[in-house]
C-alpha cells in the first residue's frame, strides 16, 4: 500500500472516531438530561397530540379528516415551542420556536374557518 493510500485510509479512521464521538454528545450540553422538565414537557404535549389525534371520528372525506388531524398536530407545535422559548438559550432555535408559533397559530385559525364552512351544521 502507497503513502497516499495510507494517509488516506487514517484520515478516513480519523473522520470516523470522531464522528462517533459526535454522535454521543449530539444535542447534549452540560447539565441537560433526558428527564428534565423541558424533555418531560416536549412529551406532554406529544402525548396530548396523540390523544386528541386518536380522538377524532374519521369522516370519510379526506380534506376535513386532514384538517381535524392537523388542528391538534398545529397545537402541540405550538405547545412545543412554548416549552422551547421557557428552557431554550440559543437564539436561532428561540427565534423558531416564535415563528412557529405565529405561523402555526395563523393556520390554526384558517383551518377552524375553513370547516365551519364545510362542515355540515349541527
Amino acid at each position: 500500500m502507497g503513502i497516499a493510500r495510507r494517509w488516506t485510509v487514517l484520515f478516513g479512521f480519523g473522520c470516523a472516531l470522531a464522528m462517533q464521538g459526535q454522535q454521543h454528545t449530539s444535542g447534549m450540553h452540560e447539565g441537560d438530561t433526558t428527564d428534565g422538565p423541558a424533555w418531560s414537557e416536549l412529551n406532554t404535549s406529544m402525548e396530548k397530540m396523540h390523544v386528541a389525534m386518536r380522538s377524532i371520528t374519521p369522516t370519510g372525506k379526506s380534506d376535513t379528516d386532514f384538517v381535524r388531524l392537523m388542528l391538534p398536530h398545529h397545537q402541540a407545535a405550538i405547545d412545543m415551542a412554548k416549552t422551547q422559548l421557557l428552557f431554550g438559550i440559543d437564539p436561532q432555535i428561540r427565534r423558531l420556536a416564535q415563528e412557529i408559533i405565529t405561523d402555526q397559530q395563523s393556520e390554526i385559525e384558517l383551518m377552524q374557518m375553513w370547516l365551519k364552512r364545510h362542515e355540515p351544521q349541527k
